[in-house]
């Protein structure tokens, strides 16, 4: 008998290869808009698209306001007239195109779906989210998908974990296991729904903040062996 009768699942940089989504999607977006994508122009809107982030995990600006806004200040310290919202949407279009997934991740999702549902708990933008996880070939092996801009809240929020546990049938956050690459939104969302949590960490990183964490790992490949109790 499994230890977890339910596992809970981050999507983006945990079973899905987001960073290579994103590099494509801003690739595309770039070359449409005809505006050269610089290392430097990189590096300038990851540090602006991340505290917007930091900020919309706080509760501190809206979700359309991280979208246009990241672009817009892009744009504006470049010189640039473009609308920051209408790059937004040329962008979220490339986004939704990419569905690759972590290598590994649906070996490992499929041998976890054998033991217990498996839901993924997202941050992101529903149309998005949904139409990358159409072309993902962990698909199949997801029994729901909550993603927060349907559920009116986000992670970390207590309410975000409510939402889902009202909507799995017979959930049990004694018997359920958040896993996630995130200490902001992952690992202290489940210490805020009181879920145990499990930081898929493969670059080793500190855990600065010093968030309360049940387990860690490396690979994903560690993860049935958590979940089973072997």
């Amino acid at each position: 008998m499994s230890k977890y009768r339910f596992v809970l699942l981050d999507a983006d940089n945990t079973l899905l290869d987001f960073d290579r989504a994103e590099e494509i999607a801003l690739q595309t977006a770039f070359a449409r808009w005809e505006v050269p994508l610089t290392e430097a122009v990189r590096a300038r809107y990851q540090a602006i698209n991340s505290r917007l982030w930091e900020q919309f995990e706080r509760g501190e600006v809206s979700k359309e306001k991280l979208q246009s806004q990241r672009f817009d200040e892009l744009f504006a310290e470049l010189g640039l007239p473009h609308s920051g919202a209408d790059f937004n949407r040329t962008y979220m279009d490339a986004l939704g195109e990419q569905g690759c997934s972590i290598p590994g991740a649906a070996d490992v999702c499929r041998r976890l779906a054998q033991h217990c549902p498996l839901y993924l708990v997202t941050n992101g933008v529903s149309r998005t989210q949904h139409r990358r996880l159409q072309g993902s070939d962990i698909t199949p092996y997801i029994a729901d998908v909550f993603v927060s801009e349907d559920t009116g809240y986000q992670k970390p929020q207590k309410e975000y974990f409510d939402y889902v546990a009202a909507h799995i049938p017979g959930f049990d956050r004694a018997a359920a296991l958040l896993v996630g690459d995130s200490l902001t939104s992952d690992m202290m969302g489940g210490q805020n729904a009181g879920i145990d949590t499990c930081w898929y960490n493969p670059g080793g990183k500190p855990n600065a903040l010093g968030v309360p964490i049940t387990y860690e790992i490396a690979r994903l490949e560690e993860l049935p062996a958590l979940v089973v109790g072997a």
